[in-house]
């Protein structure tokens, strides 16, 4: 009472098994004999939790039940036993004596509950069952029966063939080693372990994969076969069938004397790589000698070594694997034709017309008694005498080429001294930082002109729209696509006329808008803007900026508030365009004039790949400024199809921020709808999303007040019945 929480008594109490309820009745005729049929007993120290027994006792037999979730148990006897239960539900050390009971009474101190059933004299009721109910018990039994002889037929005759088969084994084990001088098989090791296996009845002997070309057994084989005597081999034979059979003339002479003289053929290897490595150092002098490729000459031992093992293989068999199926022949030939072309010894210095190579830092001279011993490795190698002239097809191509540097490089000078500024970058009319891929070629070749092609054409198709229009405004120009344009000076474009092909002319023109602010420019476009096409640009623009895969976004976790990140890093809570407004905004009068304005002489235009100019003008895709990464800041790949949830589960595994403790932000915009994906939520790539970790709780002991008074009472909290 004094603290108002409730305490299970550990007393003991008694209860008997009939309970007489006459003297409480007004009416003193009937039955009012009451017997035990039910006991529900409670297990656990606190009345909080703990878990629930019931004993139940059959009307019809008078036999106890114990129902233990869905564990049943029947009771020994036909009285209720309350001994197990009671010890179970305190410990040892606080177990008070129990008292003695009266005949017909019990006493427990762990009974919850106690259920009495009316004592009746019940009629006993004859039930027929019907005849086609009982022909289904006896058809389901006859069937049963059935099944139950020939399982035990079948574990009699399994039986049987294992004494069987032990009696086989056992007797064979002791005649199965071939004794010196008497006839004798060999047989398949693999085989065999499988005939001593029980488990598996043995399929027919295959001694395939260990025969040699020649049909008989294959030294190497050895290992993987049996010798055993031949009166076990005939009952093998006889018995389960296979082959072929190999006896004492199934030994292969053929095969041993080849693979001697292998042995040997690698020892003289050994002995002639020491010899020709001391015969290289002898200089040639004169035209004796002969050419040999130096790649050839760094593995001329390992391809000698190839080729032996090579004809080692070729004597292995070709049957196929022990029970298995044959390899493909096809497959086979052209595995060995791939071979033989890596094994051409001397091929590195023929030429594609089949004569010696220009090259000579690709060969080098070896004198006639290195050759020879080469020689006798690779007979079919092609020879090349010291005194051999090279290819004059090959002397012809290379005297073209050397024309064509030559003629590349005066293009290059000549394109060089008339459009000097344009290659420089300087006094230059900007639209924006980046050049158009044109220029960007055009200065590698006019840098590198052996190494680089000429371009010869201007490709000003890509800003053109199918109806001929110009697809940039002058705003778009100087800003988000100005990647793709290059201004360039009237006196340039003509210079550029006479020295390449030019397929479109775009020309842009300034003037000088009429009113009262004299400073204010117009342009003008040839061709005109087409805004039809222009819009469904920009559609397809923002529309492939919602369609991406493994896509880069940055997360920036934010330390104290959004101020201080305001103040580090300002351009994070900003768009690329609003940053490039502001800085704009922050220029002197006059310098906002992206046409004429003139950058330095000494500023290096940033360049852009050729990949990334063809993936433009395939899809249209804008692509932003390169991002600095701050401190705090991580890179994660997205897909537009992501969910939030998905997204916050990747930023748990970067930052180690529980999903529920995130608050992340999109330009001022919280992201809460877990259920969405970042394509809807405007993320879009190099998109940067703050991070903010909300902080625990740090008063612990007030969170343990308000969870227990915001606890409601479950009766059944802690036990096995909660879950069921």
């Amino acid at each position: 009472r004094q603290t108002g929480l409730k305490k299970k008594l550990n007393t003991y109490i008694s209860f008997s098994e009939l309970l007489d309820m006459e003297p409480y009745m007004e009416q003193k005729n009937g039955v009012y004999m009451y017997e035990l049929s039910a006991v529900l007993i409670h297990r656990g120290m606190s009345a909080y939790s703990g878990h629930y027994i019931a004993q139940v006792k059959d009307p019809q037999t008078g036999e106890w039940y114990k129902f233990n979730d869905e564990e049943i148990e029947k009771m020994e006897g036909k009285k209720l036993q309350l001994g197990i239960d009671e010890d179970l539900a305190e410990p040892s050390k606080s177990q008070t004596r129990k008292p003695k009971c009266r005949k017909g009474t019990h006493c427990s101190r762990s009974a919850y509950m106690l259920v009495y059933r009316l004592q009746t004299q019940e009629k006993s009721l004859t039930i027929e069952v019907p005849a086609f109910l009982q022909e289904l018990v006896e058809r389901d039994n006859c069937k049963f029966e059935e099944w139950c002889n020939e399982m035990a037929e079948m574990r009699k005759q399994s039986v049987a063939r294992g004494k069987i088969k032990h009696e086989e084994v056992k007797e064979l084990y002791k005649r199965l080693p071939a004794e010196a001088g008497s006839p004798y098989d060999f047989i398949s090791l693999e085989w065999l372990q499988k005939w001593l296996d029980e488990s598996t009845p043995p399929k027919p002997i295959d001694n395939t994969a260990c025969l040699c070309s020649h049909g008989k057994l294959h030294p190497d084989k050895i290992s993987f076969m049996k010798r055993i005597s031949e009166y076990v081999a005939d009952f093998f034979y006889r018995t389960y069938g296979g082959g072929p059979r190999l006896n004492v003339k199934a030994l292969c002479k053929d095969c041993v004397v080849e693979r001697c003289r292998l042995l040997r053929l690698k020892n003289q290897l050994n002995k002639d790589y020491k010899t020709i490595t001391d015969l290289l150092k002898i200089t040639v002098k004169g035209n004796d000698g002969f050419w040999v490729g130096k790649a050839s000459l760094r593995g001329w031992r390992q391809l000698a070594l190839e080729q032996l093992n090579e004809q080692d293989e070729d004597t292995e068999p070709s049957n196929g694997k022990m029970n298995g199926n044959a390899p493909n022949k096809d497959e086979s030939n052209e595995d060995k034709r791939e071979e033989e072309e890596e094994l051409n010894f001397n091929k590195d210095i023929v030429c594609p017309h089949g004569d010696l190579c220009i090259s000579k830092n690709e060969r080098r001279v070896v004198s006639k008694e290195a050759w020879e011993k080469l020689k006798q490795y690779f007979p079919k190698a092609p020879e090349f005498p010291n005194n051999r002239e090279c290819c004059s097809q090959c002397k012809v191509l290379e005297r073209e080429g050397q024309q064509n540097q030559a003629l590349h490089k005066m293009m290059a000078s000549e394109q060089k001294t008339s459009l000097q500024n344009l290659f420089h970058d300087k006094c230059r009319p900007c639209l924006g930082s980046w050049p158009e891929f044109f220029v960007e070629e055009w200065r590698k070749f006019v840098r590198r002109p052996t190494r680089c092609s000429p371009v010869s054409s201007v490709g000003n198709s890509a800003l053109l729209c199918p109806h001929g229009g110009l697809m940039f405004t002058y705003s778009s120009m100087t800003k988000d696509d100005s990647k793709l344009i290059a201004l360039i000076w009237p006196n340039e474009w003509e210079r550029i006329q006479n020295l390449f092909i030019v397929d479109h002319v775009i020309k842009l023109t300034r003037t000088q808008a009429a009113g009262p602010e004299p400073e204010s420019m117009l342009y003008s476009s040839e061709p005109q803007l087409c805004t039809e096409c222009r819009e469904g640009l920009l559609c397809q623009q923002e529309r492939d900026l919602r369609e991406y895969s493994q896509a880069t976004i940055y997360i920036h976790k934010v330390v104290d508030n959004k101020k201080v990140m305001k103040d580090a890093a300002p351009e994070l809570n900003v768009s690329s365009s609003e940053a490039e407004e502001e800085r704009e905004e922050n220029k002197p009068e006059g310098e906002q004039d992206p046409d004429f304005n003139q950058t330095s002489g000494g500023t290096k235009r940033r360049k852009i790949s050729h990949q990334s100019y063809i993936t433009y003008q395939k899809q249209g895709i804008r692509r932003s400024t390169r991002h600095r990464k701050v401190r705090g800041e991580k890179a994660l790949l997205v897909s537009a199809n992501q969910t939030l949830k998905e997204l916050k589960i990747q930023i748990m595994h970067a930052f180690s921020v529980a999903p529920f403790d995130q608050t992340l932000s999109l330009n001022g915009k919280i992201l809460s709808d877990d259920t969405a994906t970042l394509g809807s939520l405007g993320v879009i790539p190099e998109s940067v999303i703050l991070l903010k970790a909300d902080e625990p709780i740090a008063d612990y002991a007030a969170m343990d007040n308000i969870m227990h008074v915001s606890m409601r009472e479950e009766g059944f909290k802690g036990t096995g019945l909660l879950g069921h």
